[in-house]
């Protein structure tokens, strides 16, 4: 039986794993206030969790084209926090490693179960 309650997980990863993770509280829209949330304490989380790449400053942010990403306000701030982008060529799926390495990991830990049972 499929679960009727969906749940959006944003996550952010390097090759060491994942650097911060969290769910979007029901009924929020991911717009650009909200992300910019997010995008602090993602700030936070490299700081924390990745110091040496904090420190050297050789870590960057990958991710696609939705509208809270582009938005002037996201931009404002990862210049303003030295938090370097790599731009997402529209039309590019082939450019999401979400969609191969993150999401078959994550659907092979859920499959079969309902979410009023899975705890995080």
């Amino acid at each position: 039986m499929k679960s009727s309650v969906k749940t959006m997980l944003i996550s952010f990863f390097d090759a060491n794993g994942i650097v911060h993770s969290e769910f979007v509280p029901n009924g929020q829209t991911v717009n650009q206030t909200f992300y910019l949330q997010v995008l602090k304490r993602l700030h936070d989380a490299v700081r924390q969790k990745r110091p040496e790449l904090w420190q050297s400053g050789e870590w960057w942010l990958h991710h696609d084209n939705a509208p809270a990403h582009k938005a002037l306000s996201v931009k404002q701030f990862l210049t303003k926090n030295s938090m370097t982008q790599l731009l997402h060529p529209p039309y590019s799926p082939d450019l999401a490693p979400c969609d191969f390495f993150l999401f078959p990991r994550m659907k092979k830990v859920l499959k079969g179960k309902l979410l009023r049972t899975w705890k995080r």
